[in-house]
């Protein structure tokens, strides 16, 4: 009987942070229509042909909840119907200015970006009859790819204080997905890539947070049922590479040092350990099934990320930075990493095709290689995990999605590499063995520098504090048969979830859209607050003035996310 081939697996991680209802340009809904438009309708379509072909994708796709909840709100709907009206008028703008003024090679690009978003106009509304969540899950119980989810509102769980938070996210997470999917997700993209191990563990800033013994991660995940999950390459070999970070803020030295402490206890494990492999981690799972962990590969992540030699950098491909005022279409190509906006030469569809082809060569060829070498050397099929995050392709690379598209079917047809999902390939081919594995993510540094810095070290003060104040009111609550008092801690919930978003201590760390982030945060703590009187009020019995009730109305209107949330989750 004939080895199984080595098996692959794009991992797709999609998720924004929740703003409908909260902004539109530039910072807020802008955000979903061109993310929709972009990335998440060209890679249906894409999934879409290659089913068709008998090509099943296998993409192993991460729909974080918060991000599934807007996808299927009427208001999203509505919205991102009228954006892309709003593209193709400013396409036949510029049309009818190119023709006029004689601009002919500018001309052919407007003409193509009015037959792109009619296109994707025409299969939101007729291909997938305006509900994307829907035709994800119609690929998913056809077998062609596995949607797995992610914490309820991409709250970064190594760095919450309570527990019962984290189960929170967790809950609320699953019970989303089984709403929207029809069934439990098997696997997880953890916020951030970020882990965390059980050990004696204190909040990095100041709090009323008793200190103690925290679980692993892993061991909350198999309470949910959740299978597997994914970490960097770095988390394997050990956490490497994190030294000049956390001299940089003493609270996140305090989590490293008590981390390495307990690690040193452990026995001593120098075995050599591939990353073309998942492994179970290591912990008293109690009734629970174990979970597993798979590793991102570095390799392939470079050729994609790498600012100096990734594709998406290619000179020919479309530059995402410079637009035509004011109608917003893009029109230029990359030309070169080290060109000037003004330098930037005119876009040529011609010339993109044999480049995606040339990327999508280089692409498979290396996987082949790479799995090759590690299939003389292990029992099973080795299986190349190769995760991004969705928004890449479309969005900041916008022959993204072609290129998976093309890679897919060139995998497809050479034949030397099998395509499966994570879920599958853990029910074929489980793990053998079982490890531990450091503190960490996949950002700057490795650790958590990014969302617990001076900047931001402010949002984990307020968090910590209302971490407390939720688990105290559900505690009174428990017994209590009050509707009033429910409806109250379901909006009190949905607001702490929201709070706890990782998106915004992002956001104000690289400064992307640093002031909507420390306003979005804000404004949902303050709600948090309010809403957390009217719930004190409500469980001594008080009355609630017509003014409170007409708040809380307002907030429920503003952020209506997780409908059916139950404040237990939080017990």
């Amino acid at each position: 009987m004939p080895k199984p081939k080595p098996a692959f697996t794009f991992v797709l991680h999609t998720h924004l942070p929740y703003v409908l209802y909260h902004g539109t340009w530039p910072h807020g809904t802008d955000w979903l229509y061109e993310a929709s438009a972009e990335c998440y309708l060209p890679l249906l379509n894409a999934f879409y042909r290659l089913h068709r072909e008998g090509i099943p994708p296998k993409v192993t796709i991460g729909l974080s909840p918060v991000l599934t909840e807007q996808l299927a709100s009427p208001i999203f709907v509505a919205g991102l119907i009228s954006y892309l009206n709003e593209r193709l008028e400013a396409a036949d703008k510029d049309i009818i200015e190119f023709t006029n003024t004689g601009q002919y090679d500018m001309l052919k690009l407007a003409v193509m970006w009015r037959r792109y978003y009619r296109e994707i106009l025409e299969s939101f509304d007729n291909d997938y009859h305006k509900n994307i969540p829907a035709a994800f899950r119609k690929l998913e119980d056809e077998g062609a790819l596995e949607i797995i989810t992610c914490a309820a509102t991409h709250g970064y769980l190594p760095l919450l204080g309570l527990d019962r938070s984290i189960n929170a996210q967790l809950k609320q997470a699953v019970a989303s997905h089984k709403t929207h999917y029809g069934k439990p997700p098997r696997g997880i993209w953890l916020p951030e890539s970020a882990y965390r191990p059980g050990y004696d563990w204190k909040t990095p800033v100041e709090s009323d947070i008793p200190s103690g013994f925290r679980s692993g991660l892993e061991t909350l995940l198999s309470a949910e049922n959740l299978r597997y999950f994914f970490v960097d390459t770095d988390l394997l070999k050990g956490g490497e590479g994190v030294d000049v970070y956390l001299e940089r803020f003493p609270g996140l030295k305090a989590l490293w040092e008590r981390m390495e402490a307990a690690r040193a206890k452990l026995p001593k494990d120098d075995r050599q350990r591939t990353h073309h492999r998942p492994y179970w981690v290591a912990n008293d799972y109690g009734d629970s099934l174990p979970t597993a962990v798979f590793v991102r590969d570095p390799d392939t992540a470079l050729v994609v990320w790498s600012g100096e030699h990734g594709y998406p950098g290619d000179d020919n491909y479309l530059e995402f930075h410079k637009k035509r005022f004011p109608n917003g279409h893009r029109y230029w190509k990359v030309t070169s990493s080290k060109a000037d906006l003004a330098d930037k030469m005119l876009y040529h569809t011609d010339d993109v095709a044999s480049r995606i082809d040339e990327n999508a060569d280089h692409f498979v060829s290396l996987v082949e290689n790479s799995l090759a070498a590690s299939a003389e050397k292990l029992v099973v099929p080795p299986i190349l995990v190769a995760p991004f995050d969705t928004e890449l392709f479309g969005h900041w690379w916008f022959e993204g999605p072609r290129w998976i598209e093309s890679v897919i079917r060139k995998m497809h047809h050479r034949g030397k590499v099998q395509q499966i999902t994570a879920g599958e390939y853990l029910e074929n081919y489980p793990p053998d063995e079982a490890i531990t594995m450091p503190e960490g993510s996949w950002g700057q540094g490795g650790f958590h520098w990014i969302w617990l810095n001076d900047d931001t070290h402010w949002t984990w003060n307020h968090l910590y504090q209302d971490e407390i104040i939720m688990t105290e009111l559900v505690d009174k609550a428990q017994h209590s048969g009050n509707l009033d008092v429910k409806r109250i801690l379901q909006q009190l919930g949905r607001e702490l979830l929201l709070e706890q978003a990782s998106d915004w201590q992002f956001l104000i760390s690289t400064w992307s859209a640093r002031d909507y982030a420390e306003a979005r945060f804000a404004e949902h703590h303050q709600r948090f607050v309010q809403i957390a009187e009217t719930a004190r009020k409500a469980l001594k019995g008080e009355e609630i003035s017509s003014e409170e009730w007409n708040y809380l109305k307002a907030v429920e209107d503003s952020d209506p996310i997780f409908p059916d949330i139950d404040p237990g989750i939080w017990m």
